[in-house]
């Protein structure tokens, strides 16, 4: 399982990578190997706001549809267009082409809360 170290993860398996005050997100390696072959993103529009720990869109696989959860709240600065053509980027590079989001945090207290790789593949263990 790829966990790069300098993202930060949700319960949810959303990654977040800092940028210039802005964070970028996605799912994790182990979240689109147990989702299987992806089919279909649905993603947020720019502008939209998103709140913590609520869905913002959906990813559909060839064997279920499965919500995607806000690691945190604000709004949609930019989201991955390439996706609604190649969702197949999410399996063959969930950390680099299959980003999903770009937000635009309202309240960055909230990354705090997230979970480094180490403990992100220590809960992914216990299950």
């Amino acid at each position: 399982m790829n966990l790069p170290k300098e993202l930060l993860y949700s319960e949810e398996h959303e990654w977040v990578k800092k940028e210039d005050g802005n964070v970028r997100i996605g799912i994790t390696d182990f979240a689109q190997d147990e989702l299987g072959d992806i089919v279909f993103v649905e993603l947020p529009e720019v502008g939209d706001e998103i709140e913590a720990d609520e869905p913002f869109g959906s990813v559909e696989s060839v064997k279920t549809v499965s919500e995607l959860y806000a690691p945190i709240s604000g709004k949609v600065v930019e989201i991955n267009e390439e996706l609604e053509d190649s969702p197949e980027f999410v399996n063959e590079s969930p950390y680099e082409k299959a980003w999903m989001i770009v937000v635009e945090p309202t309240n960055a207290s909230e990354l705090d809360e997230l979970m480094s790789s180490d403990a992100y593949k220590e809960m992914v263990d216990e299950d």
